[in-house]
């Protein structure tokens, strides 16, 4: 996801005169690049923006006993499908994030269902729901204990998850204070929000997380 979600406040566009940049390198704790990090801003005196949902689904992928891909960030009211490409059944079961990974402790809700496996020459199976409040949610597997997955659920339009290179970079964006906001599926404790001054060109900061991200299974 290399764009943040569109901007549905007139208000904010009425600043695009004033817009600058920000460019968030995310670290881990070895100071190497951390790709599939979340970047979270909010302004400071105002209600942060909300993008609205997409028209259709979000497509997650059960492939090759994983969730593909591993994080898909959204905003409340989108749609999630999720489609099983395996020949062998999976569950999906979403959990609320526990800690401060979590946006809101009353939500979004649990969710557990069972995709049957592909058949070959026909389309995938699939189950679709709508993830309707703000808040972190792990995806698991009954049948797969190493199925594991995010989605992250955004009360803010300002939102990225960096790239490989561990870069989220937002342009346009009004001059003014914001709050920082970081996080990462591998965090037990989510840092505190980081307040930063927007003025009319491009700021380059970066931020150190105290994890080193698991190595997947190809």
């Amino acid at each position: 996801m290399r764009r943040f979600l569109c901007i549905a406040s007139t208000q904010l566009v009425c600043w695009a005169a004033q817009a600058s940049g920000l460019h968030i390198q995310v670290q881990d704790r070895e100071g190497q690049p951390l790709p599939e990090a979340v970047v979270v801003l909010y302004p400071v005196g105002l209600a942060a923006p909300v993008s609205p949902a997409p028209p259709g689904p979000v497509l997650i992928e059960q492939e090759r006993m994983r969730f593909v891909p591993a994080l898909t960030v959204v905003v409340p009211g989108t749609r999630l499908r999720f489609a099983n490409l395996d020949r062998w059944d999976h569950h999906v079961r979403g959990t609320l994030a526990t800690g401060l990974a979590a946006l809101d402790p009353n939500a979004p809700p649990g969710f557990e269902f069972r995709i049957a496996g592909r058949t070959a020459g026909q389309a995938p199976a699939a189950m679709e729901l709508v993830l309707d409040k703000p808040g972190v949610v792990l995806l698991g597997c009954h049948l797969h204990g190493s199925m594991r997955g995010h989605v992250f659920v955004s009360d803010s339009a300002w939102t990225l998850k960096t790239d490989d290179k561990g870069y989220a970079r937002f342009e346009g964006l009004p001059a003014g204070k914001v709050e920082l906001r970081v996080w990462h599926p591998e965090l037990l404790v989510e840092p505190p929000r980081q307040a930063v001054q927007l003025g009319t060109s491009t700021l380059q900061q970066t931020v150190q997380l105290g994890v080193v991200p698991r190595r997947r299974r190809l």
